[in-house]
């Protein structure tokens, strides 16, 4: 799940949760916002944390000094 999708659950259920008043005998559309409301956040929370904690940290490319540095003074490890 990405971060749109969570924000996404997150709102849908926040509107259910919120701004819907109609009643129903068989379940209740509060509680579904509910429900839809707490997935989006853990689902927002995972995105997150993959993002920041478990993504890949190896370089992509030369550093800002190497960008930077004329060809004949980049070092070469």
């Amino acid at each position: 799940m990405g971060i749109g999708t969570s924000l996404f659950l997150i709102a849908a259920g926040a509107i259910l949760r919120f701004a819907v008043t109609v009643s129903s005998t068989h379940f209740n559309v509060q509680t579904v916002g509910l429900i839809l409301m707490i997935v989006g956040i853990v689902g927002l929370a995972i995105s997150l944390l993959w993002i920041t904690v478990w993504s890949d940290r190896r370089q992509r490319g030369p550093d800002v000094a190497d960008r930077d540095a004329p060809p004949t003074q980049r070092y070469r490890y």
